[in-house]
């Protein structure tokens, strides 16, 4: 039918500034809406999650340590680690705290120092940041503003940049370590062969 959109299960659409983080599920419609921050009790070197999104930044207690992995001058992008850890639990909030974790389609899409377009360096540690959270394939979007009911998963594969260097959502990865695994057999065929 003309103007419906194909449904699509299990995506997020995640919105991101410095001060705010907003994500999407397409499909149920629920929403996160928080300040991207992580408060962290550190302790004889460990570090261990207390709060994250708005409560993180009233979290009282010696040792304990508010990150927000968004905010820099220059780039959203400023600790990956932290910022996997705070989209992992968005990503299970959204998913309903089931016994296995999520894995969302995610389309992430930096709203601010984006001017000139993202760099090939920011393309990929966005989608590295969202694959190490657990999601199953990322999009960097880049295009209007979306909303659940203007999502449109053509539309926004079209407006995502793909980095040359990688293939569909860690599958060159995959790809990769089968030429290798197929290098090795030849490899090991090769030494049997001469031996006989």
């Amino acid at each position: 039918m003309k103007g419906q959109h194909k449904p699509v299960e299990n995506a997020l659409y995640i919105q991101l500034w410095a001060k705010r983080i907003r994500v999407t599920d397409i499909g149920t419609g629920g929403i996160v809406d928080e300040a991207p921050l992580l408060a962290v009790q550190v302790s004889k070197n460990r570090r261990k999650v207390v709060a994250w999104g708005n409560r993180a930044s009233s979290v009282p207690g010696h040792g304990v340590e508010v990150i927000n992995p968004f905010l820099h001058p220059r780039s959203l992008l400023v600790e990956p680690e932290v910022a996997q850890k705070l989209l992992a639990l968005i990503f299970a909030r959204l998913g309903g705290g089931g016994l296995l974790p999520p894995s969302p389609l995610v389309v992430i899409q930096p709203m601010e120092k984006n001017e000139g377009g993202l760099t090939v360096v920011e393309l990929l540690g966005f989608e590295h940041l969202c694959l190490r959270a657990g999601a199953r394939k990322v999009y960097v979007y880049q295009g209007p503003e979306l909303t659940r009911h203007t999502f449109d998963l053509d539309k926004v594969v079209a407006a995502s940049p793909r980095p040359a260097s990688d293939g569909e959502g860690g599958g060159s990865s995959r790809t990769q370590w089968i030429w290798i695994l197929i290098w090795f057999a030849i490899i090991a065929a090769t030494m049997i062969a001469q031996h006989f």
